[in-house]
């Protein structure tokens, strides 16, 4: 069967993109950020997932706001790079797989999650971003990558207990597989910040710091933080973070297993007016 050997978390800023492609990764500004991916990088060349299934919110790119999915998933071939206003990231085309992909949209919606199947679509910097994160800048990226859109755009939006419970599904319907997969989970967006009114620019380092360590200790109470905690303490785009509770919710030790194993934790601010937080967790063999 497929199983589920880590979870990544990490956030997706633009403008970290944007340094990558124009080769400002040692620049003053930007160099402490990028030193706290050097391990990363190493560990994903050791790691050699089979498939990433990557948990991102879409920026208005694949789709508008004429039509908004709560839950989108990818089974297509291949991914574009999408043209989020100023051409398309100098990024490698992403690689789907389109048969586990259409296998966890079957599993799931029997789970009674309602998922949107996209059979064509663009991806913009929430996914390629992480990717360059975690892979660098590679001809081609180094396994299959499974789109998983989430509305954290236009109210309403999902909890995250749904989240977390949809993390539970997606690792059931992997222990349905039949293949052999290694699969890591991954899980971008947040950490604190809002991007407009008043409270432009909020960063809560204590807010972030706490989230980091509950998400590793006590995920189900983080599961439970209401939305309102979010726009209150995190930003009005703090709230990306309940995609990280899918990332979680798919871990063994939710479903009675070990701990997962933390291989690395890194926070840094600021990123552009973003807090960026980074966590690497290993399932216990």
């Amino acid at each position: 069967m497929a199983y589920i050997s880590a979870s990544v978390y990490t956030s997706h800023v633009p403008a970290i993109g944007a340094a990558l492609d124009q080769g400002k990764t040692e620049e003053p500004y930007w160099q402490p950020l990028f030193k706290g991916y050097e391990f990363s990088k190493q560990w994903m060349q050791e790691a050699k997932p089979d498939v990433i299934i990557l948990v991102y919110n879409d920026h208005a790119t694949a789709f508008s706001l004429q039509m908004i999915p709560t839950f989108a998933i990818g089974t297509a071939a291949e991914f574009r790079p999408a043209d989020e206003g100023w051409g398309p990231r100098p990024v490698p085309m992403v690689q789907g797989h389109p048969e586990l992909a259409s296998h966890i949209a079957q599993s799931v919606i029997l789970q009674d999650f309602d998922l949107t199947i996209v059979n064509e679509m663009d991806v913009d910097h929430g996914l390629t971003v992480p990717l360059s994160l975690m892979c660098g800048q590679p001809e081609a990226w180094p396994c299959p990558v499974i789109p998983f859109a989430v509305n954290v755009v236009q109210y309403p939006v999902p909890r995250g207990q749904r989240c977390f419970q949809l993390g539970q599904a997606i690792r059931r319907a992997l222990d349905e597989y039949d293949e052999d997969l290694n699969v890591q989970i991954w899980g971008t967006g947040g950490m604190t910040h809002q991007l407009q009114g008043p409270r432009a620019g909020l960063i809560n380092k204590q807010w972030d710091s706490n989230f980091l360590d509950k998400l590793i200790d006590d995920p189900e109470s983080v599961a439970a933080i209401p939305h309102i905690e979010y726009v209150r303490e995190a930003g009005s785009e703090g709230i990306e973070l309940v995609m990280w509770l899918i990332a979680r919710g798919a871990m063994s030790d939710v479903a009675g297993g070990a701990k997962p194993r933390v291989r690395h934790r890194f926070y840094h601010v600021p990123a552009s007016n973003t807090a960026v937080g980074h966590l690497i967790l290993e399932n216990a063999h």
